[in-house]
């Protein structure tokens, strides 16, 4: 089975156990998240959409990823009072926004089951069931400039 297969029998399969079903619009939405891992709006998921599939509207690219999130193939990043992201990336990671060009990187983290959640001590009677941190400051290329 080819990787292309193997993404569509993924694909589908954790729409299907979430309730949903296939579509090629969640497809080609979930391809344009695949395709450039920049953890773009909803707006910019749109934008690319449009040059694939002439058609789809801001709604259905909206439903797309809520069905995308609800099954677990996407994540929903909220950083600050910004426009909701969305990031294909499902292991546990961190990201790093920068404050100058706006960028969202992905960085990882040892989170495994050896090692305490980033030293985060969690109080007595609480479980967390989501890990979300995200890291300000200045990316490579913006580093480096003069402010």
């Amino acid at each position: 089975m080819g990787s292309v297969e193997k993404k569509m029998t993924r694909i589908n399969e954790r729409l299907a156990t979430s309730g949903f079903r296939f579509t090629p619009q969640r497809e080609h939405v979930y391809n344009v998240l695949l395709g450039e891992r920049d953890h773009p709006t909803a707006e910019q998921v749109f934008l690319r959409a449009k040059k694939g599939m002439a058609d789809i509207s801001m709604a259905t690219v909206y439903n797309c990823l809520d069905a995308l999130v609800k099954c677990g193939l996407v994540k929903q990043v909220n950083l600050d009072r910004a426009a909701s992201r969305y990031c294909p990336n499902m292991k546990e990671h961190v990201h790093f926004c920068c404050d100058a060009c706006s960028g969202v990187f992905d960085i990882e983290m040892d989170l495994s089951a050896n090692t305490p959640r980033a030293g985060l001590k969690m109080p007595k009677g609480f479980k967390a069931t989501l890990f979300d941190v995200s890291i300000h400051g200045f990316c490579p290329a913006c580093s480096g400039r003069t402010r």
